[in-house]
Parts: structure tokens; sequence; C-alpha cells
């Protein structure tokens, strides 16, 4: 969990955005996009965590639907610069652009996706190991012949 708050901490920023009005916001790092050209493989990593990575997909089915993010664009995708199709007014043109995104954090962008699909990643092994145990050698068949040899 640590990994995936610090992950969640590099991937966002108080500094204004350059191409909307608004700023960058936090938890940036982990959003969920299916959209065409903007499919977003890394979530399927960092969904390994279970709760804490479910904000992002009620971020994405609100701005899907043209509604007014929540928590400040916390896990939100990205905004694209484009028109709406029936002519009102995009509800979210405070939200980041990609270009704002990678603008504003360089690397640490890359960071943070990297530290939480790590986090992820170590929480479904950890779950496996639970639930699996650890992995008990097999003896071999000539410690045993050897052992049945040496008893008689």
């Amino acid at each position: 969990m640590g990994l995936f708050s610090y992950g969640l901490y590099l991937g966002g920023s108080s500094e204004t955005c350059i191409q909307s009005q608004g700023t960058i916001g936090y938890g940036r790092a982990v959003y969920f996009s299916w959209r065409q050209g903007d499919r977003r493989w890394p979530y399927l990593c960092q969904i390994g965590m279970g709760l804490p990575a479910l904000p992002a997909l009620i971020q994405a089915n609100r701005m899907s639907n043209h509604q007014k993010v929540w928590w400040g664009g916390f896990m939100a995708p990205p905004r694209y610069p484009q028109a709406r199709d029936d002519g009102r007014e995009d509800p979210n043109r405070d939200q980041p652009t990609p270009h704002d995104l990678h603008r504003r954090l360089h690397r640490y962008f890359e960071l943070a996706g990297f530290f939480t699909m790590v986090a992820g990643l170590l929480n479904v092994l950890a779950i496996y190991d639970a639930w699996a145990g650890p992995v008990a050698p097999v003896p071999s068949k000539k410690k045993n012949e050897e052992k049945s040899a040496e008893s008689v």
C-alpha cells in the first residue's frame, strides 16, 4: 500500500495546467480509459490493489458520460481538447490534458505509473501466496530408496 501511495503522490502536482485553467491535481497516474486511441493497459496491473484503485473507474465513467468529475479530478482520465459533438460546453474543461500531465510532471508521471503497477502486481502475488502457500519440494526417489535400504 505504501508503494501505491507513493506512486499517487508522484503522479500529482498543485501546478496550473498549460492548456486549461485548472491545476494538475493528485493521483493522475492511476486512471482508466478505454477510449479509441487511448487504451490504458497499465490499469490492469493497478487494479490488483483492489478498492484503492476503484475511484479511477468511477471517474472514467463520469467523464465518458460528460459529467463533472468528483474529488477535484483525483484519478480522473486526462481530458482531450476536442469539441463536443452536441455543442454543449464540456463540464471538465478545467481538467488537464495528456500534454499538461507530461509537460508538468516530466518523468514523475512515468515513475508514478510504474510504482502503482508494481504495487498492484505485488498485491496479486501476495494474494496468490496466501491462497496457495509456499511450494514444498517433492522428495526425490533416490533419497527414498536410500532410506529404505538403510532400514533393512
